[in-house]
């Protein structure tokens, strides 16, 4: 089986108790941020390896990384094939720096956008910009007024909306 549907079918358990699920996620990004610091600290270097090799390096278990690498993904320069990837797969955490940035504010990320380690990557002008950008791309606008309750149904019915579609 695929490391990646282990790492999900564990991450996303819908039967696991959920205390358990909650140790796990709390556990993973406590090393995920550990990973993230680390990276940044030399943000143009190419990290290659397998999957158990970058485990080793980072010293989580394979599927820490395996979590990682599907959280990565999306912001690297030259995504992995991480629907197919085993443990001796060589991957690359090339990392695009804004998309990056972006995807962990999209995601909500304080605890990964904030780290100190960005301070040197990006000027706090630089950071604002990007945050606004993501937040500006995922802004919702809702199309036309809303339909009120006690409005004259929009099928033309003559009653009001309440006691007609809106039941």
């Amino acid at each position: 089986m695929a490391l990646l549907k282990q790492w999900r079918d564990k991450a996303y358990s819908q039967t696991e108790d959920k205390g358990k699920l909650q140790k796990l996620w709390q556990a993973y990004f406590l090393k995920e941020k550990e990973i993230y610091r680390q990276l940044l600290k030399n943000p143009d270097e190419e990290v290659k390896g397998t999957v158990k090799e970058l485990a080793e390096k980072y010293e989580v278990d394979i599927m820490t990384m395996t979590g990682f690498l599907d959280g990565i993904n999306d912001s690297l320069v030259t995504g992995n094939d991480i629907e197919n990837m085993e443990e001796d797969t060589e991957v690359s955490l090339k990392f695009d720096k804004i998309s990056l940035y972006k995807n962990m504010v999209g995601a909500k990320a304080d605890w990964l956008y904030n780290l100190e380690e960005w301070d040197d990557i990006f000027t706090p002008e630089e950071k604002e910009q990007y945050y606004k950008e993501q937040k500006r791309s995922t802004t919702y606008v809702r199309e036309g007024r809303k339909i009120g309750r006690n409005d004259p149904c929009p099928c033309g019915s003559g009653k009001k909306y309440k006691q007609c579609c809106g039941k």
